[in-house]
């Protein structure tokens, strides 16, 4: 079986070299595969205030800029950040009006 899948390979390799956009395709996928939407590793300061999500987005902009982040990944980062910050914001104005009307 495992001798079967050589020949497989190699004739699919044979044709791609050969000029057989699919086959070439079909090789190109195995080897350089679309990256896929998986788990982020940055380190980030807390977002409870709005200074960390700040500092945050400039860890990412950082990030983005030294390579260690796809622009599509850090965008998604800062589009998550800014609904934290987003967040935050109302949470303050809740607070603020509470306080106008005298409710605790």
């Amino acid at each position: 079986m495992l001798e079967d899948a050589r020949a497989i390979v190699s004739a699919v390799v044979t044709r791609a070299l050969a000029g057989d956009i699919a086959a070439a395709k079909m090789v190109l996928d195995r080897l350089l595969p679309v990256p896929r939407d998986g788990r982020l590793s940055i380190d980030l300061p807390a977002c409870d205030d709005a200074g960390g999500v700040a500092g945050a987005q400039a860890a990412v902009i950082e990030a983005a800029a030294a390579g260690e982040l796809r622009p599509a990944e850090a965008e998604s980062l800062a589009g998550l950040l800014e609904l934290k910050r987003r967040a935050l914001e109302t949470g303050e104005l809740e607070q603020r009006v509470r306080a106008l009307e005298g409710k605790p």
